[in-house]
């Protein structure tokens, strides 16, 4: 039988004592960079994860699961203090995991920060759970491959590129845009439609606009191969700068503006009330992701609603069964969305049947 590698073999591989490992995971500021990249190397080749506490060692059990992600606040909301309540995406997936880890008999360790760098983060919290869930292309593929080794890792949204051998869940990001892009196309009759999305490479923000393409080529609707507007942060300012550039455009104001979020759509809704717009009439706003302030918002934002909650709870029980040996086999979860056809369209704000349950 296999041992875990030890802090001893740590020190060997990288020609350092041990009091020198302890620091790159404790303090590592207090290390050469040289040095602590020699000892994390080590680490990685030996596949060491450091262990949290006593407990850990002795029993290999720790009662925790981890979460880790980026920290998705948008500083233009806590600025402007526009809504405390204004839960965003990773909240959701936390309220999830712990209701259901609590009732498993977990507590959850929450690493929301990528500040100290990712190996930082990966021994902040694989050392210290049992098993955890991390949200794609958080924590370097390299780094997951360690940790997988030792513990089991589920990785939430996004595809799993080569690490196809750790459980998985997503949602259906291009079946969503698809269907709302579709219905502000059929049902609304419109035909000029400008989709927002990221600059940077999020795999579920391309999906979303991968669907608004198929549902604009399916109805003979014009769109180009790239979004109308690409942003550095999806936040409620730059919703709302983007809204004013696209009404300013040369070639007319489009009839839809489609954004790849809920905050850049709600900022945008401010912009245009600033400039005596009228949604839907004058112009229709749609988002992506159902966060409970698209409800708030007035008028009511038309967005597509993904099982945040319900993410949360499906990664816990994956990893509960893998910690109880119920399964070998990787999973694969694509959850299902819904639209939720609302004010800011010219619907009369149903909501519909929420996804899964949910």
């Amino acid at each position: 039988m296999n041992t875990a590698p030890t802090v001893y073999d740590v020190a060997e591989r990288s020609g350092v004592s041990i009091a020198t490992v302890s620091r790159v995971y404790r303090n590592p500021d207090t290390v050469r960079a040289k040095t602590r990249e020699r000892v994390l190397a080590a680490a990685r080749e030996l596949g060491y994860v450091p262990s949290g506490n006593a407990r850990g060692l002795a029993s290999r059990s720790t009662g925790v699961l981890g979460l880790c992600f980026p920290d998705y606040s948008d500083p233009d909301a806590e600025a402007e203090a526009e809504d405390d309540a204004a839960t965003l995406y990773s909240d959701q997936i936390i309220r999830g995991m712990e209701r259901t880890a609590r009732r498993h008999g977990y507590a959850l360790l929450i690493a929301a920060s990528l500040k100290g760098g990712p190996e930082s983060l990966v021994a902040k919290v694989a050392g210290r759970v049992d098993g955890f869930a991390v949200l794609a292309r958080t924590v370097p593929t390299e780094e997951l491959e360690v940790i997988s080794r030792r513990q089991p890792v589920v990785m939430l949204a996004g595809p799993r590129e080569d690490l196809d051998h750790l459980d998985h869940v997503e949602v259906a990001n291009f079946d969503g845009q698809r269907e709302l892009t579709r219905h502000l196309i059929e049902d609304h009759g419109l035909r000029r439609l400008a989709y927002v999305g990221s600059a940077e490479e999020s795999p579920d923000v391309e999906a979303r606009f991968r669907g608004y393409l198929e549902a604009c080529r399916v109805a003979g609707a014009e769109a180009g191969d790239q979004p109308a507007v690409r942003v550095r942060m999806m936040t409620q300012a730059e919703g709302a700068r983007v809204a004013d550039a696209l009404c300013d455009r040369e070639d007319g104001r489009p009839e839809a503006l489609v954004f790849a979020n809920d905050q850049m759509a709600v900022g945008a809704l401010h912009a245009l009330e600033r400039r005596g717009l009228r949604v839907p009439r004058d112009v229709v706003v749609t988002g992506f992701d159902g966060l409970p302030l698209s409800r708030l918002v007035r008028p009511s934002l038309t967005t597509v609603r993904q099982p945040m909650l319900r993410m949360g709870e499906q990664a816990v029980t994956l990893l509960v069964e893998r910690l109880n040996g119920a399964r070998v086999e990787p999973v694969s979860l694509v959850l299902p969305v819904s639209v939720a056809r609302r004010a800011s369209c010219g619907c009369d704000g149903d909501d519909g049947p929420p996804p899964g349950g949910e």
